[in-house]
């Protein structure tokens, strides 16, 4: 509570007609003046707060611009990066996501509907596995079938399963799409694995990511599932309008 009335109280100090007087009295003034507003106007906490949240939001939207024109190349052309849908397309939508985020399996038949409506969208993957230990092995199971050709498979395999990714469902799923299961385990420990996962690590803290799914597509940066028609809506604002 008393970090809640500070932030009200510099919020406050910025807009009451005692700020031009302000620097002549001392702190405890400033304090009472702006707790007897406060009682006076009771209205004028939820404004501080509001104005507050706004002044925040807007900084963390300037730092998540700033970070995604800094990363843009690595976002959308990471040579280590999965890419689906056409690679020579227009558009570049790229998510992070988790095989056992439930949300990201939601959104799974929306983004299968948008690379079929859209042949010109490029499809990057970020494999950030947060969700615990079957998270981490199903990531560096899925990157390392790129060796045998089979990622795009084993992708959409997974995120169609039921139950939770762990060691032993990875692996059924690996050997029913035919992937040799000795040759995975063996890739798997690849340093060009550690180094995707690593840099999705460090993308994500750099651009506030806090939970998958979370999609880049052109200057948005968009957390939660999203439908189809909303994903064909970004990518429509992300495309060049003589496209």
């Amino acid at each position: 509570m008393r970090r809640i009335i500070s932030m009200i109280v510099v919020a406050l100090s910025l807009a009451l007609p005692f700020q031009a007087a302000a620097q002549d009295l001392s702190e405890d003034r400033v304090r009472e003046l702006v707790l007897e507003t406060i009682r006076e106007n009771p209205e004028i906490v939820m404004e501080a707060i509001a104005i507050l949240e706004s002044r925040q939001a807007e900084a963390q939207a300037a730092s998540q611009a700033e970070v995604l024109a800094r990363e843009r190349d690595t976002l959308e052309r990471d040579p280590n990066a999965p890419v689906l849908g056409n690679p020579e397309g227009d558009v570049t939508v790229v998510e992070f996501f988790d095989y056992n985020c439930p949300y990201c399996r939601r959104a799974k038949p929306e983004i299968e509907a948008l690379l079929e409506a859209d042949a010109n969208v490029r499809l990057v993957y970020r494999e950030w596995p947060i969700l615990g230990e079957g998270s981490v092995f199903a990531a560096r199971a899925a990157l390392a079938a790129r060796e045998q050709g089979l990622y795009e498979e084993f992708h959409w395999a997974m995120m169609g399963m039921n139950g939770r990714a762990e060691e032993s469902s990875v692996l059924q799923i690996a050997e029913d799409i035919g992937l040799d299961i000795a040759q995975l385990r063996r890739d798997m420990e690849a340093q060009e694995i550690d180094a995707h996962i690593q840099t999705s690590m460090r993308l994500a803290q750099a651009l506030g990511i806090t939970g998958t799914p979370s999609f880049v597509i052109g200057d948005a940066l968009v957390p939660g599932v999203l439908d189809a028609e909303q994903l064909r809506t970004l990518v429509s604002d992300a495309r060049e309008p003589e496209q």
